[in-house]
């Protein structure tokens, strides 16, 4: 049986993630919003915010839904680091990354409104900066790239070019890893090949 899947994210990178898997999916944006920047570090903030992203759409989905959400986040000295509130916010993230290794966690949450089944996993990637001067992260943060992104950059954009290493996968740091949510999928028996 074919299931009908929906990606419960505006996310521009994961929609992309999802064509790029050959993946049929409808998007249908979840309205959940909760802002957990600023707190301690626990996995579990971060499920919880992808669960209830999914879980908001799966009460608007029909009933034969498989809804796919997540949630990413920025770990630096056991803080999460959100999307910057604006351009002095970005520069103060960009300062404490820079030269730093910090931590990209992923959580997807994915319910089978069919089965009425719940699967939530993370993953977790090691990202080192290289030291920037001022001058760069200035004119990084005047392209606009990191307006939108949790940790103010983008490593598959312009921001590739401050990161001297990435222990872990790659996807993850996008913004949806690819192996995790491809085993997390087979275990609803959809298989991309």
């Amino acid at each position: 049986m074919k299931r009908k899947i929906i990606l419960a994210s505006g996310s521009p990178r994961r929609k992309r993630m999802f064509e790029d898997l050959k993946i049929d999916f409808s998007v249908m944006v979840s309205n959940y919003e909760e802002d957990i920047a600023g707190k301690d570090y626990d996995v579990s903030l971060v499920e919880k915010t992808a669960y209830n992203k999914a879980l908001e759409v799966s009460k608007r989905a029909d009933d034969d839904a498989l809804i796919v959400a997540a949630d990413t986040v920025v770990v630096f000295d056991k803080k999460i680091l959100g999307k910057p509130k604006d351009k002095a916010d970005a520069k103060q993230m960009l300062k404490m990354l820079q030269g730093n290794t910090h931590t990209v966690v992923t959580s997807i949450a994915i319910i089978d409104n069919l089965e009425k089944k719940t699967l939530i996993n993370s993953e977790k990637t090691k990202v080192t900066f290289d030291k920037l001067t001022d001058r760069e992260i200035d004119d990084y943060i005047k392209t606009g790239e990191p307006m939108d992104k949790a940790g103010a950059y983008g490593i598959q954009g312009l921001g590739c070019v401050f990161i001297q290493k990435v222990d872990g996968c790659y996807n993850n740091v996008v913004g949806l890893p690819a192996y995790l949510l491809a085993k997390m999928l087979k275990s609803f028996g959809v298989y991309l090949f």
